[in-house]
């Protein structure tokens, strides 16, 4: 299926919100303005465009992948669905989720592959996989769950050593060995015609995990800036991935990382005459780990917390506990009104703008 996830030129007269692009190789050497640069963009937006890091190649062929698991046939598919319970690895069928507290169902599919299936493969940690995933697992998934853990464990040390933290704090929170909702996903999104706006593919919502990796080819990204009751677009840059702090990372850190609201709407003007492919590389903590602020580790985040209303970073659960919450939450069998939309917050702390999906 050549050409499902080409770049299509992004409309030049469509607002959007500039990020800062981040050099990966100068932050891994230790370039003293790359790392205050990225420092600048965890704690103020939360968002960054991040270049030089290696990945391309795994990414052109995990699209080939996620494009070959989606042209299953359905029934196929179903077989490896999540189910209500909070399972986040398989497949997931347009409709199955809720958008917004009114029980709006969405229109996106997608399926996630577990980092720790990926790592023992062929040993099955969670789940199997359809054949797309099984034949290429050892040339093409596991290496790119590989190196975009890499990436994102590198970076969550650079966070960790900003904050003050004792080295390796972060780091035994992503153990590489032990049980985690690290997920690599393939998201496809149908074209779209109308108002770009009306009916997000992914609602307003901040991300569970401490780090995303997104590599998108159309627009469709809105942030929320900090003070702003506006979704801006963020532009596709080739090349470039497109970065987040998750809520593990902002409770971590007592608020310091920022954690933004996002969402996805159909990319913009003819660009929404195309199919929106994406590939998402989610780092969570591991599944044992209490989500708390790390205020006895450094000054910096119990100065923060002590700012904050009390309790704001203790969350009281473990990341698994957090990740399946909100998961079970948005699918639709477990949709009992506007009560159960309140249950899959996360640490968004600005009311996010009302939302009218046709």
């Amino acid at each position: 299926m050549p050409g499902l996830t080409i770049a299509r030129p992004f409309p030049e007269d469509v607002p959007t919100h500039p990020l800062s692009v981040v050099d990966y190789q100068l932050v891994r050497a230790g370039d003293e303005d790359e790392v205050a640069k990225l420092w600048k963009a965890a704690t103020e937006l939360g968002f960054w465009y991040l270049k030089n890091y290696d990945i391309e190649d795994e990414v052109d062929h995990m699209f080939d992948v996620g494009q070959d698991i989606i042209a299953l046939p359905l029934e196929e598919k179903l077989k490896y669905e999540l189910g209500d319970q909070g399972f986040p690895f398989g497949y997931k069928v347009a409709g199955a989720q809720v958008m917004d507290n009114r029980g709006t169902r969405d229109v996106t599919e997608f399926f996630s592959i577990s980092k720790d299936d990926a790592l023992a493969w062929p040993t099955p940690i969670h789940r199997t996989y359809p054949s797309p995933v099984n034949t290429r697992m050892e040339d093409i998934v596991r290496p790119f769950v590989q190196k975009a853990l890499e990436i994102n464990r590198f970076l969550i040390d650079v966070f960790n050593d900003k904050l003050g933290l004792p080295k390796g704090t972060l780091a035994a929170f992503h153990k590489v060995e032990e049980h985690s909702g690290c997920i690599a996903r393939i998201i496809r999104s149908p074209p779209h015609l109308g108002n770009s706006e009306e009916k997000p593919f992914l609602a307003a919502h901040t991300d569970y995990g401490s780090l995303t990796l997104l590599h998108n080819r159309l627009g469709g990204l809105q942030v929320l800036p900090p003070g702003s009751d506006r979704f801006y677009y963020v532009k596709p840059l080739p090349g470039h991935a497109i970065c987040n702090i998750g809520d593990a990372l902002n409770i971590f850190s007592g608020g310091i990382l920022r954690s933004s609201i996002h969402r996805v709407v159909p990319p913009p003007k003819n660009q929404a005459e195309y199919e929106r492919w994406s590939l998402v590389y989610f780092t969570r903590p591991n599944d044992s780990v209490i989500l708390r602020a790390q205020s006895e580790h450094s000054e910096q985040i119990a100065q923060a917390v002590a700012n904050a209303p009390p309790g704001k970073f203790e969350t009281g659960e473990t990341a698994q506990e957090w990740t399946s919450r909100r998961f079970r939450t948005r699918r639709v069998a477990n949709y009992k009104g506007p009560e159960t939309w309140k249950e899959n917050a996360g640490t968004e702390d600005t009311p996010i703008p009302q939302q009218s999906y046709a």
